[in-house]
């Protein structure tokens, strides 16, 4: 199950794996020749699956880049955000300085990330200098997987450290030592390279390569190219405040047309396609579905013991028990208004918006004792729900890592930036269609004439469209770590937290368009006998928390009716000082992270925190 990516060639691991664990270190000679490596298709092919063996190491992605980039939005907040030291706490908060006790270590993410990429260059080098990599060929293949793999890992250093080392060649001894080159240089490069391995590359389900999500396909490299011409034409941090490049190539004429084509070639393709469910995009995920055809691009692959999605972001274990040996999850959610602003009707506020956790499990001796079952949670810790231990068919018995991947681009997202693209360059009417594409899934068939239709027709200006498009990447894509990089490109960060503290304000006080919410949630446990999972034997009781109170205009006194009653929206389960947590320094000013001082020192002079 997921094994491929961890079984690589031994010969081929003694070239790779001896690369440089910290940038600023030159890499070992290869014991094996790169001409005998990268002309040969299964060994090149072991030197790929060591880029994408970087991704799943503790300090690298797996460890600390997914657990700590993305939050605080004006829709997702960590969990102890008012723990403001300098450790996780300080990190959502826009609070971080170099020597921060989770990432100034020398084999840290920026480190890794690094070394992903110096893997990266040697495979690309390679791969040109000996294998003739063509279109529709294995090593053709090959060279644009590897393209493709050094824009993701350049695109995320850009978006949590803005300008960064640009290294697109193998290192040297004149090439050790290399200052943060200006984002617009490295946007370029990606944008041409990706644009090569478009050309290579096969679409979904093509070869049997391209059937997995997990290796690089061409309507994920579209789709990565699409997004990173809209981060290149859009707003960030400078060393002159926040704005967008002056440089004409990266234009929002001329890369929201590039972004537009690559759009429009995935759509026609007909090779990926939304679930029919939103639902049904996460259980394929926590099922390990790795098949291609359907919503899921592509994804960082993670073998059953490694990566640690389910652990920080799935709906809250608190003991071992009947779905997993790993008590964990709620690390991270939602702000707590956000499943208030979801429309009634919309089908993604239950599966992305979650009020309980599952506690009282207990296991002994290899059989279930005690079943957990669903309780209410803390009014300021929501859970995400789109990740859960028990929509999985594996049980996990690690201590830290779930096995389930990092969903790194879906379908949805094509279809949203097609809807914004169009919208600028030909306004709402060619935006509509898209639009709508994206909400009709969100809703029931019955309720579509008003959600989808009506709703869309009423956007008649270019600011009303982009308005609708800002909220609706927020509904969609809530909890996958997307919106942070959205705020800063739009130019809202600061202006959509502040917005949502505002709301916080509101909510805890139930005032606005909060006045109608009930300060207490009535709910019951309610159960059926079903059959185990494959772990263990029996049936267990089936619970879930069945509520009242929750939705807009459920004020009544229910007391009779649920078996208990909690007062849950208030000042005391909603203080100020975790509302204000969500930012602790002007976030439009520090929209990055600092580089760790570690490696500031071991610069030679090169880099510094301007």
């Amino acid at each position: 199950m997921k094994k491929w990516i961890y079984i690589v060639c031994l010969s081929v691991a003694g070239f790779l794996m001896t690369a440089c664990e910290d940038f600023l270190e030159a890499p070992t000679k290869s014991s094996m020749d790169e001409s005998v490596i990268f002309s040969t298709p299964i060994l090149a092919e072991g030197a790929i699956l060591g880029i994408h063996q970087s991704f799943g190491e503790t300090n690298s992605y797996r460890g600390r880049y997914l657990l700590w980039y993305g939050y605080n939005t004006d829709i997702e907040w960590h969990s102890s955000s008012e723990n403001n030291d300098d450790g996780g706490g300080a990190m959502p908060g826009y609070n971080t300085t170099p020597v921060n006790s989770q990432m100034n270590t020398d084999d840290n993410v920026w480190a890794k990330l690094y070394e992903g990429i110096e893997r990266a260059n040697i495979c690309i080098r390679g791969l040109r200098a000996y294998g003739n990599p063509q279109p529709g060929t294995e090593l053709g293949q090959l060279l644009g997987e590897a393209l493709a793999l050094r824009a993701v890992i350049y695109a995320d250093l850009v978006k949590a450290w803005g300008d960064v080392p640009a290294r697109f060649e193998p290192i040297t001894s004149e090439t050790l030592y290399l200052p943060r080159a200006d984002r617009d240089v490295i946007y370029k490069q990606l944008i041409a390279d990706l644009g090569e391995a478009a050309t290579l590359v096969a679409w979904p389900g093509e070869t049997s390569v391209t059937s997995s999500v997990e290796r690089v396909n061409k309507a994920f490299v579209k789709g990565l190219r699409a997004r990173l011409c809209l981060n290149a034409a859009g707003y960030s941090q400078r060393k002159d405040g926040v704005r967008r490049s002056t440089d004409p190539e990266l234009s929002v004429e001329n890369l929201y047309a590039i972004a537009r084509q690559e759009c429009d070639d995935v759509i026609e393709s007909h090779t990926c396609a939304l679930e029919p469910a939103f639902q049904d995009v996460f259980v394929k995920l926590c099922q390990d579905n790795l098949a291609t055809g359907g919503e899921s691009l592509w994804e960082i692959p993670f073998s059953s013991g490694r990566g640690r999605m389910a652990f920080t972001f799935a709906v809250r274990h608190a003991a071992v028990n009947q779905f997993t040996a790993q008590a964990r999850g709620g690390t991270v959610g939602p702000l707590s208004n956000v499943f208030f602003d979801y429309d009634l009707k919309d089908t993604r506020r239950d599966v992305t918006c979650v009020p309980y956790e599952w506690a009282g499990g207990k296991v002994e001796n290899g059989s279930v004792t005690t079943p957990a079952k669903q309780q209410l949670r803390s009014f300021k810790q929501w859970c995400f729900g789109k990740l859960r231990y028990e929509w999985m068919t594996r049980y996990v018995t690690s201590t830290n890592d779930d096995g389930i991947n990092k969903q790194y681009m879906r379908y949805a997202e094509i279809i949203l930036m097609m809807a914004e693209v169009l919208n600028e360059l030909e306004g709402p009417d060619a935006a509509r269609p898209y639009l709508k594409m994206l909400r009709a899934r969100a809703f029931a068939p019955a309720d579509r004439a008003d959600k989808v239709e009506a709703y869309a027709d009423a956007l008649t200006t270019k600011q009303a469209m982009f308005d609708a498009i800002v909220d609706e990447q927020a509904l969609e894509f809530c909890g996958e770590m997307l919106r942070k990089e959205a705020l800063i490109r739009w130019n809202l960060l600061k202006t959509k937290l502040d917005e949502a503290k505002a709301k916080l304000f509101r909510l805890r006080d139930r005032t606005g368009e909060y006045a109608d919410i009930n300060e207490y949630v009535y709910f019951s446990v309610t159960g059926s006998s079903v059959a185990a999972n494959t772990t263990y034997g029996g049936t267990y009781e089936n619970t879930a928390l069945v509520m009242y109170g929750l939705n807009h205009g459920e004020l009544d006194d229910k007391t009779t009716e649920y078996t208990d009653k909690e007062s849950w929206i208030k000042p005391s389960n909603l203080t100020d000082e975790k509302i204000n947590s969500l930012y602790y320094n002007n976030p439009d000013a520090n929209q990055y992270w600092p580089i760790w001082q570690r490696f500031v020192d071991g610069s030679n002079g090169m880099l510094n925190n301007d």
